[in-house]
Formats: C-alpha cells, sequence, structure tokens
C-alpha cells in the first residue's frame, strides 16, 4: 500500500525520535483517519509526494539546543503555510516550532516527567474546544526543556501547575503545540483532544478503513504484478503470511504459488496442523518444503541472536529461489516477486533506512524478512501488509474470510523456536524439550479459555541446568520460562498476571512430562524494558 494511492485524508507524522510516535499513528487509525510516519527529517519532497492534510510532529530524546538536533528540513514552514497544513507540535515538536519560528526555548528550572496537571487558561480556545478557562486534567509530561518566549502571534492555552507552557496555538497560521504527550493511556483525555483538533479544527474525513485498504492494495498488487508475471508467497502459517498469501491470491488468482518451510524450528505438530487448514479451509496452493537439515547444519554452534536471524533470512531466501527455478521448469517464466506478511511494527523495530520513519531510533533487532534479508536477493517483495498493525490485519482478515480461529492464532516469530532456544539450538534435545513443554502451556491456557485474553504466550529454553530432585534422585535437568503478554499491536507490552492455581498445575505439568526438565520459571517483565521475545 504506498500511502501517496490511498484516497483517505493523510495525517502525517514526523518523527524526531520519541518512544510513543507509533502510539501517536495508532491513535489516529483508530478514529478511522489513515496515519503514516517518516522519518523527520525526510526531504521536502518525501513530504509533499504524500500531500498531507496534516502533519504531527512527534516527541523526541533531543534538546532542541543540541548541536545535532534533528530539524525538519529546508522549506517546510513555506510549504505547509502556502497549502493550509494543519501542524501540530508534541513535546520536542512544540519546542521545534517555538524556536523554528522566532521563539524561545530554554533548560527548565523545573523538569517535567510522569503524570502532571495542566489548567486552561485562555478563553475560546480553538485547540481544546468547549473547555472553559480554569478547567483541569491530568496528562503525562516528558520534558527537561521549555518555551520561554512564543512566536509572534501565539497564544499559551494551557499551563502545568509549576507554571509552564502547556499548551499553545496560532489559529491564523494553522500551528499548534502541545508539551504533554496526548496519545498515551496516561493522558486520559488526550484522544478526545486529538478528535477535537483532526475533527472540527482541521476539518479531517473519518473515511479510512479495512474494505477501502483491501480494494487499495488489490488494485496495486495487480499494477505492481501485471498480466503475466506469477508470484511466490513464503507462507509461515502465522496469521500475517496466510492475510497477505489470501490478499494476492484474491488479486491474481492461480499466478501466485505458495510455499510452506518446514526448518526444522516449528512448534509441535506445526507442519500437519498448517497444512490442514491451508487445505481444507483457506484454498491455497501450497508447496511444504522439509528443509530441516539444510537450516539445522547451517545454525549448529551459533548462539548470537543477531546472527541466527540473519542465516535463517539468507536460508529462506535460497529455498524461495530454487522454488523459483523448479516453478521456471515447470511454467516457462520465472517468478520474479516474493510476497511476505512484515507488518508496521517489523519495519520499525528494525530502524529501516531514512525516510522510513526510525532513523532517530536504536535498532531493537533484526527481523529475518526485514534487515535479515541478503543485499543480493534475486526475488522483488511485495509486502501489502508492510503499513498495517496486528489487530489491523485480522481486521483485513476477517473481510477476505479467513477463519476467526486462524485469525486470532497467537503472533509466531519469523525464526522460530531459533529465538526461543538460547544458545546453540542444534545442541542435545532443545528443540524437543522446549516443542513439549510449550504444546503443554499453550493448551493449559487453552484448557483454561484465557488464549483469547493473551496477546502472545510461549515458553523459553533458557540453556542452563538447575538441581532438583524427582523421583527421589538428584537431578540437574534443565530450566525453562513461561511467557505470556498483553498488547494492541506489539510495540508495548505488560505481562499476563496468571492466577497461582493456574500456574501451580501448569509447572506440574511440565515437570512431569518432560524428560528433561526440573525447573519451570516466569517472565514477568513488560515492553519496554524487554522485548515480547527473549531473542
Amino acid at each position: 500500500m504506498e500511502a501517496q494511492k490511498v484516497k483517505s485524508d493523510l495525517v502525517l507524522i514526523l518523527d524526531f525520535g520519541s518512544q510513543y510516535t507509533h502510539l501517536i499513528t495508532r491513535r489516529i487509525r483508530a478514529l478511522s483517519v489513515f496515519s503514516l510516519c517518516i522519518s523527520g527529517t525526510s526531504p521536502l519532497k518525501a513530504i509533499t509526494d504524500l500531500n498531507p492534510r496534516v502533519i504531527i510532529l512527534s516527541g523526541g530524546p533531543h534538546s532542541v539546543h543540541a548541536p545535532d538536533a534533528p530539524v525538519f528540513c529546508d522549506g517546510f514552514i513555506e510549504y505547509v503555510e502556502k497549502n493550509g497544513i494543519h501542524v501540530l507540535g508534541i513535546c520536542y515538536g512544540l519546542q521545534l516550532i517555538v524556536q523554528k519560528l522566532g521563539g524561545l526555548v530554554k533548560i527548565g528550572e523545573k523538569q517535567e516527567y510522569g503524570k502532571m496537571n495542566i489548567e486552561v487558561i485562555s478563553e475560546n480556545s480553538s485547540f481544546f474546544g468547549n473547555w472553559i478557562k480554569g478547567d483541569k486534567q491530568d496528562v503525562w509530561m516528558s520534558h527537561g526543556d521549555e518555551v520561554s518566549k512564543l512566536p509572534d502571534g501565539f497564544k499559551v492555552v494551557a499551563v502545568s501547575q509549576q507554571g509552564a507552557v502547556a499548551a499553545i496555538e496560532n489559529p491564523s497560521r494553522k500551528f499548534y503545540g502541545l508539551q504533554y504527550h496526548p496519545e498515551v493511556t496516561h493522558s486520559p483525555q488526550g484522544i478526545k483532544t486529538l478528535r477535537y483538533f483532526l475533527f472540527d479544527v482541521c476539518g479531517i474525513n473519518a473515511d479510512w478503513n479495512m474494505e477501502d485498504v483491501l480494494n487499495e492494495e488489490i488494485k496495486v498488487i495487480k499494477e505492481t504484478v501485471g498480466t503475466d508475471d506469477h508470484v511466490i508467497c513464503a507462507l509461515s502459517g502465522g496469521v500475517d503470511s496466510t492475510v497477505a498469501a489470501t490478499l494476492v491470491h484474491r488479486a491474481i488468482g492461480d499466478r501466485l504459488h505458495c510455499i510452506f518451510v518446514d526448518n526444522g524450528l516449528l512448534r509441535y505438530k506445526e507442519q500437519e496442523r498448517v497444512m490442514s487448514t491451508f487445505k481444507e479451509h483457506l484454498h491455497l496452493p501450497v508447496t511444504c518444503v522439509d528443509a530441516t537439515e539444510q537450516f539445522l547444519s547451517k545454525m549448529k554452534g551459533v548462539a548470537d541472536p543477531e546472527t541466527k536471524r540473519k542465516i535463517i533470512g539468507k536460508e529462506f531466501i535460497c529455498i524461495f529461489d530454487e522454488f523459483a527455478q523448479e516453478l521456471e521448469k515447470k511454467l516457462g517464466k520465472k517468478p520474479v516477486y516474493l510476497v511476505q506478511g512484515t507488518l508496521y511494527p517489523d519495519v520499525i523495530e528494525s530502524c529501516p533506512p531514512p525516510g522510513s520513519g526510525r532513523n532517530h531510533s536504536h535498532t531493537i533487532k533484526s527481523h529475518h524478512n526485514v534487515g535479515g534479508l541478503p543485499k543480493d536477493m534475486k526475488l522483488k517483495l511485495i509486502e501489502p501488509l508492510k503499513l498495517l498493525f496486528k489487530d489491523e490485519v485480522r481486521a483485513l482478515g476477517k473481510i477476505l474470510d479467513i477463519p476467526e480461529g486462524f485469525l486470532k492464532r497467537h503472533p509466531f516469530p519469523g525464526p522460530g523456536l531459533a529465538v526461543r532456544v538460547l544458545g546453540d539450538v542444534t545442541e542435545g534435545n532443545h528443540l524437543e524439550i522446549l516443542r513439549q513443554v510449550d504444546e503443554i502451556f499453550i493448551q493449559s491456557i487453552k484448557d483454561a479459555g484465557l488464549y483469547d485474553e493473551i496477546w502472545q504466550a510461549f515458553a523459553v529454553f533458557l540453556g542452563i541446568l538447575s538441581v532438583g530432585v524427582q523421583g527421589d534422585q538428584r537431578t540437574h535437568s534443565h530450566v525453562v520460562s513461561l511467557r505470556a503478554v498483553t498488547s494492541q499491536d506489539g510495540m508495548t507490552a505488560d505481562w499476563y498476571r496468571f492466577d497461582s492455581e493456574f500456574l501451580d498445575q501448569v509447572s506440574r505439568k511440565i515437570t512431569n512430562n518432560v524428560r528433561g526438565v526440573n525447573r519451570v520459571t516466569l517472565d514477568i517483565t513488560s515492553k519496554p524494558p524487554s522485548t515480547i521475545e527473549w531473542e
């Protein structure tokens, strides 16, 4: 889905490195408005090509006084004013507006972090709607600098309980600013503020929906592939690749050729379960390739998680190239495109090149289908879901008539169990032990009716030994950890609170039924500071 082809009004977010930037995108999309995030330092042409109705400048970890502080491109002010584009600055974005339009920003005498109360001090604010002078609300602050002098034509709309500027506006120039973060849940009135700003102040239309996304994507795929080319789709058995395959199949029909690769890193009985679903319910043409030996031989002795991901990405592409060669013999024409179910969070976390939206942030991890792809890959990528979050993909899948039970499957990482066995995955019987532990854990969650409450649940093989007592004998066996989180989009997550009785039963089942495990632990860390997967 190319943003410039979306007919809906576009809210463009210029990202200056805030940990909350993705939440701005999510909150706006939840209002049925299409939003897209690109780098805050993108060239002017990247912005003009997208033709946004509204531009939001995100927060960031920098000070506007720092010599290397990121700023928007030359000509930005002139462009937005000439075209009547509304601009909202959030936190760092507000300070950037003030500085670039002739105001002053200073190091705050009292830094403001966390929950803070603000008060409206201006009558008839076009930004806060029907708020009146003296109204108060709690918001989430995170800044060290503060505004000391406003640019000409601006007025202060709200101040913090410490007296710092909390909101400013200049309706005639269509510039607005919030020193706090309306996108986080810790600002309870934040979504109302964003809603009023977009609909009442900016006149944005709430006309973005999954039906339009589907129709636009089908159109783009047809235009990209043409009428003769054939396409390969890598099916993992997960929601993302399945939705991507079904969408492409609807666009080009039998010119799509799906391949399911068993790399030896799958869950318990995954191959037979997934192939049955593809054949009986989705009616997708799928070739199953057992490449267990090929993958595990290349993984032998590898412990570094980034190296694991890159090896797996490379081996997948080699198999796809071989599959393409076989199809060429059969069809008389070699496929030139590869479909993958890459999602927006994958792109964000893999820290793509400038212009993609996150080059002021650190790489979290390379996803095998983003950062792990080899530079000399022969197939061209088609990624129809790369601007969507997981819940949006599920909504799209529902429109495509994919069974609800399949759409509710928990996410499974592309590198599979390679990132859930810490260390060398080829040692001993580690993979099989993990499969059995994971199966018991997931089935117990389903039996307890908790599966749909949890975003993702899985077991991790820790690669350490623990002393235990089993059958009145001393054991020196393996330790596993259980992880379950709740989330909306996978960008942030909190650990799921199981009751103690459930955990007791699961632990007993695992230690009684899985030979080689004598200790079960529970991961109770949120994201951040951790990631959902361990590697």
